[in-house]
């Protein structure tokens, strides 16, 4: 026991100086994901050693290592893909981007630890994170209905495929309450996505409906006086994202006579996170300016 305490010891002092000069942190923009939800996770290097680092050759260069609070390693689904080769200056700052949730078996409700190792090869070191927590939990089921999948032109005749379209709310003591539609099969059992659709406020009622091609309809209240407006098809693709402000009368979901859904009151205002994306207002034309006779006297500035 003394001796392994001992090599511990050693092993520690030894990566303090290393520590020193380069360190390594894990950023998340949120701390609570539902289970099959997309987990984008940015590690910042910051190099002080005085020197260039040349890192990102090997496939293995960073790892990630995911525990549940209980200490408990969570299985991975495979290698996180952090190949691409580059040079960290010395007092510079490099971020990289991933996204977790393909690569380790996170599918139960519970407390994260996530942590990130950078292997630098030229000095045979590692150096590790500091631990980020993450929560994933089921988030509070709001509405939910079925719906066939429309067959593909020419396709045979067949029982179509019946999906589940499933609103949930998850809650965070440090951001907003966030809306979430997640695709299943018919029973619930199987979860093809997890679609974030944006914040919401707690007195605001999100207002769901399916049009006759399956599509979900969601308008929901984001802001004091601001609503989102997002149509999902069965595939789980947001087809359609618009915002709009309260006008003369508050807006809302409302069928027409051929069973398509349109946004009645309310002023849209056009934002770079649209879908399609809004289209630039044309350029003004410039008027012609008149002719004019030869010998004509021009007054100045025309």
């Amino acid at each position: 026991m003394k001796a392994l305490r001992l090599a511990l010891c050693l092993l520690a002092a030894a990566m303090g100086p290393v520590a020193a000069q380069v360190t390594v942190e894990v950023i998340q923009e949120q701390d609570q994901f539902l289970p099959g939800e997309a987990m984008p996770t940015a590690v910042r290097i910051t190099n002080r050693s005085a020197r260039d680092l040349r890192l990102g050759a090997e496939k293995d260069w960073l790892v990630f290592s995911v525990q549940t609070r209980g200490v408990e390693v969570v299985p991975k689904l495979g290698e996180v893909p952090v190949a691409g080769e580059f040079i960290l200056g010395s007092s510079k700052v490099a971020t990289k981007y991933v996204d977790l949730a393909p690569y380790f078996f996170i599918n139960r409700t519970g407390r994260y630890i996530v942590t990130a190792t950078v292997r630098i090869r030229e000095w045979d070191r590692e150096v590790t994170s500091p631990p980020k927590e993450f929560n994933v939990s089921d988030g509070a089921k709001l509405w939910e209905q079925e719906v066939g999948v429309p067959a593909a032109p020419d396709s045979a005749p067949a029982v179509p495929e019946v999906r589940k379209f499933i609103l949930q709310q998850a809650s965070s003591l440090k951001t907003q309450p966030r809306l979430y539609v997640r695709l299943t099969d018919a029973t619930g059992a199987r979860t093809f996505r997890v679609i974030p659709v944006g914040p919401t406020v707690s007195f605001g009622r999100p207002e769901p409906q399916v049009d006759k091609f399956s599509n979900l309809h969601l308008l929901h209240q984001e802001g004091a006086r601001s609503f989102s407006y997002v149509v999902i098809n069965p595939q789980g693709e947001i087809i359609a994202r618009r915002t709009y402000d309260y006008g003369d009368k508050r807006p809302r979901l409302q069928p027409d006579m051929d069973g398509k859904i349109i946004v009645q009151g309310g002023v849209r205002r056009p934002t770079p996170k649209d879908v399609p994306p809004p289209q630039p207002a044309p350029a003004a034309e410039e008027e012609p300016k008149p002719l004019r006779s030869p010998g004509e006297l021009v007054p100045p500035n025309l």
